[in-house]
């Protein structure tokens, strides 16, 4: 499935589940991925605006798709692309495997940039070339999103420095210790300041990925999505309990 997304087009994706020595791959149906001959800032040739996830090995599950699922929502006027460091399975810190459309030496340009977190942060913010990578993409694209400790890798790029950023609550320590001339909001569901957005922990990703939604397509389309997927949307950026939790409330 991985390679040149130049020439062909991929209308399926597999999540592929590792149990024992046996292997399953499961065909999940999908918008189209985007050529890469789009621009970035524009929309792809059949004007669909082209969303990208990073993946990598030891990526959050919920951080991936729980973003992805509200944007899969708008498949007529979205493309989504999932792409990695190298073409191939990419396992997340669950153990299931997506195979990524595209390595970053071809993925097309974006709209959209979003970065997940998980236990691979801790290994990728050490990764120069995957740092590289991430930075000339997000420098590229008009909205860059990270979820979790995906602001970790953000902000390891530089990119974040002087901008207000939130990251996972139980996790704040480490990740802002990879950008210490980011201005960190201790609490906070998620932020947003220009063209990045980052959120706290995990599920705090859906949140970010609705605000998102509202600011590109308007606020009665992201609440209709939250409402299609019968999902109660903290729309309150500010809300966030897991702060105290965590001792970080001022």
């Amino acid at each position: 499935m991985s390679g040149d997304i130049t020439r062909r087009r991929v209308s399926r994706r597999s999540l592929v589940i590792n149990i024992g020595a046996a292997t399953i791959m499961l065909s999940l149906p999908r918008a189209e991925t985007a050529q890469a001959t789009a621009r970035p800032g524009q929309t792809s040739g059949d004007g669909k605006m082209i969303v990208g996830m990073v993946v990598f090995e030891g990526f959050e599950l919920l951080d991936v798709f729980g973003p992805l699922e509200m944007f899969g929502s708008l498949r007529d006027q979205v493309q989504i692309v999932m792409f990695a460091e190298r073409s191939g399975q990419i396992a997340s810190s669950a153990g299931p495997a997506v195979v990524v459309d595209a390595s970053f030496a071809n993925a097309p340009s974006l709209d959209v940039l979003m970065i997940p977190g998980g236990i691979g942060t801790r290994r990728e913010v050490d990764n120069k070339s995957f740092i590289g990578s991430v930075k000339a993409l997000a420098q590229a694209t008009p909205h860059v999103a990270s979820i979790c400790t995906g602001a970790a890798i953000l902000a390891k790029t530089g990119l974040l420095n002087g901008v207000r950023a939130t990251t996972n609550k139980r996790a704040f320590k480490w990740a802002t210790s990879q950008g210490p001339e980011v201005q960190w909001v201790r609490k906070a569901r998620w932020v947003e300041d220009g063209k990045y957005f980052t959120s706290s922990g995990i599920s705090a990703g859906t949140d970010m990925a609705l605000g998102l939604i509202a600011r590109l397509f308007g606020p009665e389309k992201a609440q209709s999505i939250a409402n299609g997927a019968e999902y109660r949307w903290n729309n309150d950026s500010s809300d966030d309990p897991f702060a105290k939790l965590n001792g970080l409330e001022d």
